[in-house]
């Protein structure tokens, strides 16, 4: 069984959990092995799983070759846990698997986890101004669908040009926009931006969009240093100063400038422990629970490296801000750690590096219920982070720039048409649904031909003009629809209808005007000869 990349989408720790158990017992060598005296068929040695699953982890796209035996081993116990492997006694259900000699064997059997069932998040509707109303306040409109009824007269205005006349028109002032219209812009066209980097039909699946606060994305980019640091406006959230100095002097060694006691032999480690025990106690992760999903989704586009960065970019931008900060002056000092050649190994048997990621991965991104890919999932997530925290824990300035431009134009003044709607331009959708070939046709048919067929009918059968006009708009309506005016008019005939012939009444013509005036008759004589 070939390995294969599982993409973004819900239920991605699911179907990780399923794809590795799925490999491992395709993968996993069986054979006869002898314990005190007795032979038992198709098993395998503890340290043999060990390096069996090490070695499938590593080659696999999914988790990749930073996956150390440890995180292996504790894999393994998860999986004598969950019944996906048992003793050769068929016992399981406990987490005592050790890298050792011990005899393992399959059930006949390894479960696979269902699909969870989550509520069904529903899509949240943003509200925005409407330019019309001469009072204050705003009214709400739903943006990812908004249906245009237009009636005959509406038509027959809006394409008044085509038939020689032009629509009376105003200008719209629009109100300036609040600070609640333009943070609901920029929820909105983040996540239509995040839902379309992930390449998902909905957001529906990996989140829930009420819980996402449109402050915390304004905040998030434009409270923010020279250095990129979202700067707090709550300042008790801030971290304490003693944790702040103990991260400056680790992330400068040997600069410490913030401490002024003396170092002593190991005083490095003694600093590292302190601040692995600060971010240990945190109830949530950085990332919170409620973003656990998005992230994991994120995971499966690390192949396509730019539309990873702007995933995350776009995902840590939804962050409460004093997480996003923590983020930032976390993340920067383990990766300038990890870089430091002159900070003494903080640990005797693992590689900085790798030091780094297992210490601070659970305290980035986990999940509120114990999933069994935590572990490996964070691990590889805190990696990325490390190797391209600027870009990402950076603001996206594509996604800025487009959002400040739509609400430049949304504040613009705008030509109205009498008849048409007030508003022409909508914000762009947040959601989208595909449709079928055939209920596109349908309603590219039924949204312009009988709005069309109903304004030539309204021509036809206006009795107020007179038989000159009718004709002039009959014929420029021909000329603009000619398709619309064939089904109505398929005949000459059926078009001469409108315009019977009026039968002239001849004046009564008197048989004496026929005949030439009566002249009396003369007899004239014939001379014989």
């Amino acid at each position: 069984m070939e390995p294969r990349l599982v993409g973004p989408g819900p239920y991605r720790a699911t179907r990780l959990w399923n794809e590795i158990i799925e490999l491992f017992r395709a993968g996993m060598p069986l054979r006869k092995h002898r314990c005190r005296f007795k032979s038992y068929e198709r098993c395998f040695k503890a340290s043999e799983a060990v390096d069996c699953l090490h070695e499938l982890l590593g080659s696999n796209q999914n988790f990749g070759p930073e996956v150390t035996r440890n995180q292996t081993v504790k894999l393994l116990k998860k999986f004598l846990k969950n019944h996906v492997i048992e003793d050769i006694k068929g016992r399981w259900g406990k987490e005592d698997f050790q890298d050792d000699g011990r005899l393992y064997r399959f059930p006949p059997s390894s479960p696979l986890k269902p699909f969870p069932k989550k509520p069904f998040y529903g899509k949240e509707v943003i509200k925005f101004p409407d330019w019309n109303e001469p009072k204050a306040g705003t009214s709400q409109e739903h943006i990812p669908v908004k249906s245009v009824t237009m009636n005959s007269d509406m038509w027959y205005k809006r394409h008044s040009i085509a038939i020689g006349e032009v629509p009376a028109c105003k200008l719209v002032f629009r109100r300036e926009l609040t600070q609640a219209n333009i943070e609901e812009v920029w929820k909105s066209m983040t996540l239509s931006r995040l839902q379309k980097v992930l390449g998902l039909d909905s957001l529906d699946e990996v989140l829930d969009t009420k819980l996402v606060n449109s402050k915390h994305i304004v905040q998030n980019a434009y409270n923010v240093n020279k250095q990129g640091i979202v700067t707090l406006e709550d300042k008790s959230k801030e971290l304490p100063h003693w944790i702040l100095s103990a991260m400056k002097c680790l992330a400068n060694w040997p600069s410490c400038s913030d401490l002024k006691q003396p170092t002593y032999s190991g005083f490095e480690r003694d600093v590292f422990k302190t601040i692995v025990d600060y971010f240990g106690q945190m109830k949530e992760p950085l990332l919170t629970f409620h973003f656990f999903d998005v992230f994991v989704s994120v995971l499966g586009l690390l192949q396509k490296h730019s539309k990873a960065v702007e995933a995350l970019q776009i995902s840590c931008l939804l962050l409460p801000p004093e997480n996003r900060k923590r983020l930032q002056l976390l993340v920067k000092m383990m990766a300038k750690i990890s870089f430091n050649k002159d900070l003494p190994p903080l640990s005797e048997s693992v590689r900085t590096r790798t030091l780094m990621v297992q210490a601070f991965s659970r305290c980035i991104l986990c999940s509120r219920d114990e999933i069994d890919l935590d572990e490996l999932l964070a691990a590889k997530l805190v990696s990325f982070l490390m190797d391209n925290y600027q870009e990402i824990l950076s603001v996206p300035s594509t996604l800025k720039s487009s959002i400040e431009e739509h609400v430049v134009h949304l504040q613009r003044v705008q030509i109205k048409y009498a008849g048409a709607d007030a508003d022409a331009t909508f914000p762009p959708p947040s959601f989208c649904h595909q449709i079928s070939t055939d209920e596109f046709e349908y309603q590219r048919t039924t949204g312009s031909q009988e709005p069309l067929a109903a304004l030539l009918e309204e021509i036809a059968m206006n009795k107020e003009l007179s038989v000159k006009d009718k004709k002039k708009q009959l014929k420029q309506f021909q000329k603009s629809y000619p398709e619309v005016y064939r089904v109505r008019f398929p005949t000459p005939e059926t078009e001469a209808v409108l315009f019977p012939e009026k039968t002239k009444q001849k004046s009564p013509i008197l048989m004496w005007a026929l005949k030439k005036p009566f002249q009396p008759f003369h007899r004239t004589r014939s001379f014989r000869m």
